[in-house]
Order: structure tokens, then C-alpha cells, then sequence
């Protein structure tokens, strides 16, 4: 399997870079943030890859980090979502802001892709939420062990990732507490906004 692509810039165009590899040169699929990221013609570019063989095709995907690549991949496994629909997805924003669409539960902006309807917006976020992990360079907050048991909890009653998470963000904590307790706490918050 090749992971990664290494050398000058042939060519770029919307959504597809060509690499000289020693005087071959490979197509790489990209998202247009790739594209932007990478220098000009002649420039040197590495890019962590994604092979992706067909009965009738071979295509190499290729992104400027690793973040991107994966993200790529988690989309890919949604049903539903073709590489295509995952590029549209990462054209459109950076990564972070795709995880934070994804995980605050926005199905409008999601749906306002190319190619994404209300129904497959709704389908990235069911598989999605929760799984991604934190975006390089993002220091999210570690929840404690009683907190994410409170917040599944909170789940389990019908409340989204978000709301959960803000609740118990607003609450008083003091040594001791249960979950029962934070549940109960988040509860009081919820019930007043």
C-alpha cells in the first residue's frame, strides 16, 4: 500500500495534484484545502495517501496531513459517503472546523455541502459523533471519569453531545460528587435555558 507521496509539484488543478516521482508522474485526488495549502509548480510536496482499488479503477488520495487523511477515511466508512462526497466535505472546511460541525451536531452546515443532503448530514453525524478524535493541536478538555459517565447519562435522557457537555461544564463541582449528582446538577442547568 503506498502511504505518502514525496516530490516537486508538475501540476495543480481543482482537486488534483500531479507529482514527478522520478519522471513518473502520479495523480493525486486532493481536497481543495490541500491544493491551497501546497506551494506552487516546481515546489517540493509530501502528501499522506489513501489507495483506493476497484474492479476497474485504482486512485490515490492524498492530503497535507495526517489529520485530513484520516478524517478522509472516518467519512469514507459512513454508508452513504463515496470519496467524492468526503472531498466536497473537506473542501469546504479545515478539519477542526469539520470536527467541530460534526460534534456540535449542525446538519444545516453539513447540508450545505455539495453532494450532502439533510439525510446524509443526519447519517455522518449518528456514525460520526463522538468517534472523531481531537483535531491536532486542539487541547479539549478531558473529562473526568464521573463526567462522561454523566454525560452518557445525560445522552441516555435524550439530551445531544453538546448540550450534555455544556450542562455539565455550567455546573458547581465540589469534592465527593457522584454522578447521580452531576446528572441531577446538569439537569437543574438544562431545565433553566
Amino acid at each position: 500500500m503506498i502511504s505518502g507521496v514525496r516530490g516537486p509539484i508538475h501540476a495543480k488543478y481543482p482537486g488534483i495534484v500531479l507529482i514527478d516521482l522520478h519522471g513518473l508522474i502520479i495523480r493525486v485526488l486532493t481536497s481543495q484545502t490541500t491544493v491551497d495549502d501546497l506551494g506552487e509548480v516546481g515546489d517540493h510536496a509530501e502528501l499522506y495517501t489513501h489507495l483506493r482499488v476497484r474492479e476497474d479503477d485504482i486512485t490515490l488520495y492524498g492530503f497535507s496531513t495526517p489529520e485530513e487523511l484520516q478524517l478522509f477515511e472516518l467519512l469514507t466508512s459512513v454508508t452513504g459517503v463515496g470519496p467524492r462526497v468526503a472531498l466536497n466535505i473537506l473542501s469546504s472546511a479545515r478539519p477542526e472546523e469539520v470536527h467541530r460541525v460534526i460534534e456540535s451536531e449542525d446538519i444545516a452546515a453539513l447540508s450545505r455541502v455539495p453532494g450532502i443532503g439533510k439525510k446524509t448530514a443526519s447519517r455522518i453525524i449518528l456514525e460520526l459523533r463522538g468517534k472523531l478524535p481531537a483535531p491536532a493541536g486542539a487541547q479539549a478538555p478531558a473529562l473526568a471519569a464521573a463526567d462522561a459517565e454523566a454525560m452518557e447519562a445525560l445522552m441516555a435522557l435524550g439530551y445531544t453531545a453538546p448540550e450534555a457537555r455544556d450542562a455539565l461544564a455550567r455546573i458547581e463541582r465540589h469534592e465527593g460528587q457522584t454522578v447521580e449528582e452531576r446528572v441531577y446538577a446538569a439537569l437543574q442547568t438544562l431545565a433553566r435555558h
